[in-house]
């Protein structure tokens, strides 16, 4: 039975100290995705995305650009909503944390906190890394030849001493246990849920969770010379999303989230930190936590030094938005690392794209608009091989939700793409050019059967490229209220004598232009 429950997803939200780069585009059109599906698939979705704009980063890269920091905030997450706009996503919100109603859900949380006994005041002292916002414990911190201390993630620690409030997270490492033991896939994939119960089993110390030595971010309630840990607030945005604290908030019937789409760096604050505010606060805990890979160009980890930084708006404009979010999507794992270069963009793009579906399409319904009047034939009776391809169409839809069940997108996509390659076999193999001469009723069903495929294909593809899913559907006369995933399978087929348009290519190959260099990438 299909699940028509709500379902709310989310990206983390970026750190706009800089302008958006390709891998904050990665997870936007991941995630994008994932809402996408679950809409098609009859499912009322809330779909977040937003800013985090707080920190001792931002004020900082405010500082050395000379300007209030609230005006940098304001100019880069100005520009991530243009990313997300640029990218077509779907997004129900954009959540910036310097709204009021995030102070307030923020205040709130720590008040739920507070109210357990889970928030005390002492005195801190240790590493903590600008770049990460985040502290980071002796052992995990190397004192390297240049005479600089390093964390985890290779950026550099500071020590720092201070008044702060303290959140008992120390108390919540066997529920913590418990929760993973009984709840297998609330962390994915796999290598990332054993990094997170070997952290969780080393054992927690209470985490400290305000600062003095600067006031950009949310104010402690009670004590306003304190602000909050960056990543209390932070991580809150996901229920100021979904309405909190008004419980009477439509959207709070969205909570707990189905799914926080997040990178690899980041899942020790959202896999341990979160869920241990949350029950502190008394609040449901998400059902998944999924963190995606990173992406490197031609091999290389992306640095603003090395130059190999890629904007994703100079990615769209180089080779179009479709072919840029199925390029990703397909090219690499979800969950894994993964490569990216001009010549595997293009390959996918002329390979998969123009040559395997927009090459069919087009031959196909050329033949129909020129041998058929354009209008679609009738089907006379079904061969084994027609039998056979129809049969592989119906059976995407099953495949498709158990991959996107595990948020293995490229798995998805390989289903309709396979459907696609045993298409061109079926219909080079069954020669409906030669049928014209020798037996016309047959071509018809070759072509009708074509088509058919075609469309199940399109309906399946729209979450990935929306824009020429679309306009396959249209060439193929499918209605608005018809293209849903409910309309998969044989109850859809495709109505026989519908005049369908004059057909026009939708993928077109990308060439080389001579007087340039090898593209955006």
């Amino acid at each position: 039975m299909t699940d028509r429950s709500p379902f709310l997803v989310s990206t983390a939200i970026s750190y706009p100290n800089g302008v958006p780069h390709i891998g904050h585009a990665y997870e936007a059109i991941a995630t994008d995705t994932i809402a996408r599906f679950q809409r098609l698939d009859g499912r009322d979705v809330l779909f977040l995305t937003g800013t985090d704009e707080h920190g001792q980063k931002m004020l900082q890269t405010a500082r050395g650009e000379g300007i209030p920091v609230r005006e940098l905030a304001d100019r880069n997450a100005a520009r991530f909503q243009e990313m997300v706009a640029a990218l077509g996503c779907s997004n129900d919100d954009f959540i910036r944390t310097v709204e009021p109603r995030h102070h307030a859900a923020s205040q709130e949380i720590w008040r739920r906190m507070a109210a357990n006994g889970d928030i005390y005041k002492d005195s801190y002292s240790g590493w903590y890394s600008v770049r990460d916002e985040a502290y980071y414990q002796e052992n995990e911190t190397e004192l390297r030849a240049d005479g600089v201390r390093y964390g985890p993630q290779g950026t550099p620690v500071e020590w720092v001493e201070e008044e702060s409030y303290f959140f008992r997270l120390s108390s919540y490492q066997d529920k913590l246990l418990a929760h993973y033991e009984a709840n297998p896939q609330f962390i994915g994939p796999d290598e990332r849920r054993n990094e997170v119960v070997s952290f969780v089993k080393r054992g927690l110390r209470d985490l400290s969770i305000s600062r003095t030595t600067f006031d950009w971010g949310v104010p402690v309630p009670g004590d306003e010379r304190h602000v909050m840990y960056v990543w209390v607030d932070a991580l809150t945005n996901y229920i100021t999303g979904a309405g909190f604290p008004d419980d009477s908030d439509p959207r709070w019937r969205f909570w707990p989230a189905n799914l926080h789409v997040i990178g690899k760096d980041i899942v020790r604050f959202h896999a341990v930190y979160w869920p241990a505010f949350l029950m502190s606060a008394g609040i449901e805990l998400p059902k998944r936590v999924f963190a995606h890979g990173f992406l490197f160009n031609k091999g290389e980890k992306m640095s603003k030094s090395v130059g190999n930084v890629i904007d994703p708006f100079a990615l769209i404009d180089h080779y179009g938005l479709d072919a840029v979010r199925y390029f990703f999507l397909r090219e690499v794992p979800f969950g894994q690392d993964g490569n990216y270069s001009h010549d595997a963009i293009v390959n996918r793009i002329n390979a998969d794209l123009a040559n395997d579906l927009g090459n069919l399409a087009q031959r196909s319904l050329s033949m129909i608009g020129k041998n058929c009047g354009g209008t679609l034939p009738t089907p006379g009776d079904l061969s084994a091989e027609d039998k056979a391809i129809l049969a592989q169409a119906d059976a995407m839809l099953e495949t498709a939700r158990a991959a996107m069940d595990t948020q293995a997108i490229h798995q998805m996509l390989a289903c309709v793409w396979a459907c696609v390659g045993e298409a061109n076999r079926y219909f080079a193999g069954q020669e409906p050019w030669a049928l014209k001469k020798t037996d016309p009723e047959r071509m018809g069903t070759v072509l009708y059967v074509t088509a058919e495929v075609i469309r199940q294909v399109a309906i399946l593809a729209q979450p990935v490229v929306p824009g020429s899913a679309e306009k396959l559907l249209d060439l193929l006369k499918v209605e608005a209220d018809a293209r849903g995933f409910d309309a998969l399978g044989e109850g859809g087929r495709l109505k026989p004598g519908t005049e369908l348009p004059k057909p026009a290519g939708v993928f077109p190959r990308y060439v080389e232009a001579e007087t340039t260099d090898s593209g955006a990438a």
